[in-house]
Formats: structure tokens, C-alpha cells, sequence
């Protein structure tokens, strides 16, 4: 973890406690603040402010000095777009997308990945752009699934696009590349993934250990690890791939690769040695991560198996205990404590320690129509939650 870390400090990705991609820093659903409070009063921490226009979508955010970058749709139209994060005020936003519509949810699944002046999304259509974080302007675009004769799966493309010095590393599915690493300062083509996997839902994360570096994800036939500098496929690993979705972002820490999928399936501990090759360690139906993920602390997992929020041993997969608390939904974790947040709108403040279930706080915002599948995001103080059109603002920071 520690090389990725520094890597995102010397690509400009990291300034104090901003959140600038998917699950944060390190893609790990980890916030680095500290000073944030240990528990709620009755009705939860004091709301910021409320902001409206994010449009339909379950799309994250990214926090970059003092500015919250989303997407999200209405119409026939996906979009980009920046909020201040002082008063909720929409700064910009700018078209990317056509419009995509599912039962269970319309809009846009992935989050924008901020590089310094520049910021990179990926639609549900498959339409990848970069535009400037300033004012929204388009640097380059194209749509993936087009180029790479991908395919559109059927929730909509979901990542979000993976930032690793000179690249952007997306994942088209296609016959003309299962994943693809671009130039981000043009959008071309410096290498291709072969292989016949189809996108899943998931996001790639760096791994580098034993002098290989390699970009790890689920596709829809399972876990695979490419290289880095070519994109040749170093491992696949089937078993805990279902044929419905694939969804969560992988877990690395200890030379050991953590992937996870519900309907039934289960989860896998991997072991990288030799020439960054993956083998199994364990594989059991104890962590169930369906939409959601988990997070690491310490030894121990903490994520949604299905339904029920689960404490599992990293190493071993033991668990350790089990709650239905809010419901199902997301976690995220900040200074020793874990945010859980429902599908429904239910907010709980959990101590993240392997031995209990000790909660200390809870308040909830209206749930719409659909769920709230979109998971809490913590950044300087802050705790943000979305509801579709809706973001709210609290204030976490300890007086």
C-alpha cells in the first residue's frame, strides 16, 4: 500500500484529506483524516448544506481542493459536473454521454478520476472524457465500447478509470481489448488486453509487489492481473466469478489480493509471488460483497456479505461477527470508524473493530425511488451522501 501512496503523492492525486477517485487515495475505501467524531448526538452530525441537480445516477464523488466532482443525468443526456464544497453551488457541467435507463436505476454508475488540472469519466454508454476541472472544458473523447468493440453490459459500464503515471486504464470488454491502457494526455492507444472477457461492473486497482507491477479487476469471467507496462495477462482466476455481476473493487495489502461477488458465489484470498503470478489461498462463501465493498483495517475485513455487515480475519477468512444493522448498503472508513450507509437512506457510525458490533450513532436522509447505492465519501471534516439528485453535506469534524 505504502508504494501506491507515494505513487499517488508524485502523480498530484493527493492534496491533505481530498478524496480523488473511486474509494478514495488508494481505491480502498479508506479516508486518511483524523480528528472526526467518535459519535453522534441524536439526529446525527449537524447538515452543512443540501444541494439538488445531480440528476438520476449512482455515481461517487471526487473532492479536490474545495471542489466535488460527480455526473449524473436527466433527459436523454449524461453529465460531468463540479459543485464548491463550501455552499453545495453547481460550478459547471458539461455534456458526456448518452442517456442510459435500467429498471432499478437511470444514469451514470462510474466516478471521475481527478489528475491535477484534468479530470477522467467514464458514462454508462461507454463514453470516456477528459475535461478541464475548471471550467468543464473537453480535452478528448471517445467512446470505449465503440473502439474496442466492447459491449454495453446490461446495468451499464460502471467503472471508474484507473490513473497510473502517463495512463488511463480502462476496461472496454472487448474483442479488440478485454482492458486498455491510454495515453491521458490524447486518449491513444498504448496497449491492449487480448482476451474474449465482456466488462463487468467492476474498477482496477495497482498492485505492485515482488517487482511486478500489474493492474488487478473482475471482469465478467473473473479476477485477472495484467502488466502494467504491456497489459500481457499475468493470471486469471475463475471461481469467484458469477454469471450475473461482478461488481466489487479488488482488495490488495500483504502480497495478498482480497475479490469478492454475491448471487451466491463467495470470496477468494490470493496469494502474488513469483513473477506476479496470483494462487489461492482460501476461497469461502463467508463475504458476499454484491454492489458494495469492503474495506481493510488492521486484519480484518469489514463489507456486505449480501445483507448482513460482516467482520472477517483477511488472512484466514474467519468471521468474527456479523450485523444486519442498517440494512443492506455501503462502507466506507475514517479514522477508526466505519460509515455505513443503506440503500435506503439509514446513516450508522460503527467502531471498525474486529471483536463486536458497537455502533455509536445513526440518522437517516429520505430515500427516493430507487436506492441509495452510492457509497459515503469523507473528505476535510466532511461526510457527503447522495440520494440520486440530491447531495448532502455534514459536518464530522471533531470541535
Amino acid at each position: 500500500m505504502r508504494a501506491i501512496f507515494t505513487l499517488l503523492v508524485i502523480h498530484g492525486l493527493l492534496a491533505g484529506a481530498d478524496w480523488p477517485q473511486w474509494r478514495g487515495i488508494n481505491r480502498d475505501g479508506i479516508s486518511p483524516e483524523k480528528g472526526l467524531l467518535k459519535s453522534w448526538p441524536e439526529g446525527g452530525p449537524k447538515q452543512v448544506w443540501k444541494a439538488t441537480g445531480l440528476g438520476e445516477g449512482f455515481s461517487s464523488f471526487a473532492v479536490v481542493k474545495g471542489r466535488i466532482y460527480t455526473q449524473g443525468q436527466r433527459e436523454n443526456q449524461e453529465y460531468v459536473m463540479a459543485f464548491d464544497a463550501a455552499t453545495g453551488k453547481k460550478l459547471w457541467e458539461t455534456a458526456a454521454g448518452s442517456s442510459f435507463r435500467e429498471r432499478r436505476g437511470h444514469g451514470p454508475r462510474g466516478t471521475p478520476t481527478v489528475d491535477g488540472t484534468v479530470l477522467y469519466a467514464l458514462s454508462a454508454d461507454g463514453t470516456l472524457v477528459c475535461l478541464n476541472v475548471a471550467d468543464g472544458k473537453q480535452v478528448w473523447s471517445h467512446n470505449i465500447v465503440d473502439k474496442y468493440k466492447g459491449e454495453v453490459p446490461h446495468w451499464g459500464i460502471s467503472e471508474s478509470p484507473l490513473l497510473d503515471g502517463d495512463k488511463v486504464i480502462v476496461t472496454p470488454g472487448g474483442s479488440d481489448g478485454t482492458l486498455v491502457a491510454l495515453n491521458k494526455k490524447t486518449g491513444a492507444p498504448l496497449w491492449k488486453t487480448k482476451g474474449t472477457d465482456a466488462a463487468a461492473y467492476s474498477s482496477p486497482i495497482i498492485v505492485q509487489t515482488g517487482g511486478v507491477r500489474q493492474y488487478v479487476t473482475l471482469t465478467s469471467g473473473g479476477a485477472v492481473g495484467v502488466s502494467a507496462g504491456t497489459g500481457e495477462l499475468l493470471w486469471r482466476y475463475d471461481k469467484v466469478a458469477n454469471r450475473t455481476a461482478n461488481i466489487a473493487t479488488p482488495i490488495y495489502a500483504k502480497d495478498h489480493i482480497f475479490v469478492s461477488t454475491d448471487y451466491g458465489t463467495g470470496c477468494a484470498l490470493l496469494k502474488v509471488g513469483d513473477g506476479g503470478k496470483a494462487s489461492e489461498v482460501y476461497f469461502n462463501r463467508e463475504m458476499k460483497n454484491h454492489y458494495s465493498s469492503s474495506v481493510l483495517v488492521g486484519d480484518h475485513l469489514y463489507g456486505f456479505s449480501s445483507q448482513i455487515l460482516t467482520a472477517m480475519n483477511f488472512l484466514t477468512g474467519d468471521v468474527t461477527w456479523r450485523d444486519r444493522t442498517v440494512g443492506k448498503g455501503s462502507v466506507t472508513l475514517a479514522d477508526g470508524m466505519l460509515y455505513v450507509y443503506s440503500e435506503r437512506g439509514q446513516m450508522a457510525l460503527v467502531e471498525a473493530v474486529p471483536d463486536a458490533y458497537k455502533e455509536k450513532g445513526r440518522f437517516s436522509i429520505p430515500a427516493g425511488e430507487f436506492n441509495t447505492w452510492t457509497p459515503p465519501v469523507i473528505s476535510n471534516g466532511r461526510l457527503y451522501l447522495r440520494e440520486q439528485d440530491n447531495l448532502y453535506s455534514f459536518d464530522i469534524a471533531a470541535k
